[in-house]
C-alpha cells in the first residue's frame, strides 16, 4: 500500500506540476500577445533644410502653433503643435535638395482630416502652393482628397475621410476610441516621472507648452 501510495503521490504531484507549467506558458502567451498601451499619435518628425522656413509653411498653411522645446536640446529645430498632434522639425544642414517632383498621392505622406476642402483649395490656391486632387468613392460614400508638398517636398494630404466608416479586417486587437484622461503616465526613464499624471499625448504636449512657453522661440524671417 505505502508503494501505491507513494506512486500516486508522485503521479498527482508531476500533474499539478504540468498543470502549473501549463498555466505559466498560457500567462506568458497571453502578454506577447496583449496589444501595447499605446494612447495615440504624439507626433510626427521631419528633417528639414530651414526650420524658419519650413515653420513658416507648418504655422501659415496648416495652421500649427509654434511651441517651446525642451531647454536640454543642442540641435536646431522646432516644435509644433495644432488639431492634437505635433510637427517635429530638425534642421540639417548636409539635407540633400530635392528635385521638384511630381505631386503622387501614391506617395509617403501625412494625412489631416477636414470639413471644408473646397475652402482649403481656395486657401491653397491664393498662397499658390501647387496641388493635385483625387476622389474615392466606396459604397456610396465620396471622399474628397488634396496633395501638395512642404518645403522640402514631403507629402501632405487633406481629406475629409472621416466620411468612410472604420470597418475592421482582424479582430486581434480591439479598436481603442480617443483616449481622454485614461491611464497614468508612467516612465522608466527617470525617477521624476510624474507617475500620477493622467493626460493623454496630445494633452501632454498641451501642458509642456502651458509650463514651458515663458517666451516662445525667437524665429524671424
Amino acid at each position: 500500500m505505502e508503494g501505491t501510495s507513494s506512486l500516486l503521490s508522485q503521479v498527482s504531484f508531476a500533474t499539478s506540476s504540468s498543470s502549473t507549467s501549463n498555466d505559466d506558458d498560457d500567462d506568458d502567451q497571453s502578454k506577447d500577445q496583449a496589444p501595447l498601451p499605446l494612447l495615440s499619435l504624439n507626433h510626427v518628425s521631419f528633417v528639414c533644410k530651414s526650420v524658419r522656413k519650413s515653420v513658416r509653411f507648418y504655422e501659415e498653411v496648416l495652421g500649427f502653433v509654434l511651441i517651446k522645446r525642451p531647454s536640454s536640446f543642442t540641435f536646431e529645430g522646432a516644435w509644433l503643435f495644432n488639431h492634437g498632434i505635433g510637427i517635429h522639425l530638425l534642421e540639417v544642414e548636409d539635407v540633400p535638395n530635392k528635385k521638384k517632383a511630381k505631386i503622387n498621392p501614391k506617395d509617403n505622406h501625412i494625412s489631416f482630416q477636414c470639413t471644408n476642402i473646397e475652402f482649403v483649395m481656395q486657401k491653397l490656391e491664393e498662397m499658390n502652393v501647387e496641388f493635385v486632387t483625387a476622389v474615392v468613392e466606396e459604397g456610396g460614400i465620396t471622399v474628397d482628397q488634396l496633395f501638395f508638398h512642404d518645403p522640402d517636398g514631403y507629402m501632405i494630404e487633406i481629406c475629409n475621410c472621416q466620411n468612410l466608416p472604420v470597418l475592421p479586417l482582424s479582430s486581434s486587437c480591439p479598436i481603442k476610441p480617443r483616449s481622454t484622461n485614461t491611464n497614468p503616465i508612467t516612465s522608466p526613464f527617470h525617477e521624476n516621472a510624474a507617475p500620477n499624471m493622467p493626460y493623454c499625448s496630445g494633452e501632454v504636449e498641451a501642458l509642456m507648452m502651458e509650463n514651458l512657453a515663458v517666451d516662445m522661440i525667437n524665429i524671424s524671417y
